[in-house]
């Protein structure tokens, strides 16, 4: 294969070319993530709001329990 000279200004086409090629990759795979991150925080609000509902009742459940035992006890 022949050398072949390649001037300044073909060397910065190539690499913009090449740049360009990453940016639009970058772009579409970006785009992806985001979709999927997207999925994930919608699952896991959707298990946060589960737990602190659950924590909720477990809370007022305990709040009852320890009301009974105060009277019982005759504590204020």
């Amino acid at each position: 294969m022949k050398n072949k000279k390649i001037t300044i200004d073909k060397l910065a086409l190539m690499v913009g070319k090449g740049f360009a090629g990453v940016d639009k990759n970058f772009k579409a795979v970006n785009k992806k993530m985001d979709l999927g991150f997207g999925k994930v925080d919608k699952r896991l609000d959707r298990i946060e709001s589960i737990l602190l509902e659950k924590h909720s009742e477990e809370i007022k459940s305990l709040k009852d329990r320890v009301k009974v035992l105060e009277e019982a006890l005759s504590v204020e």
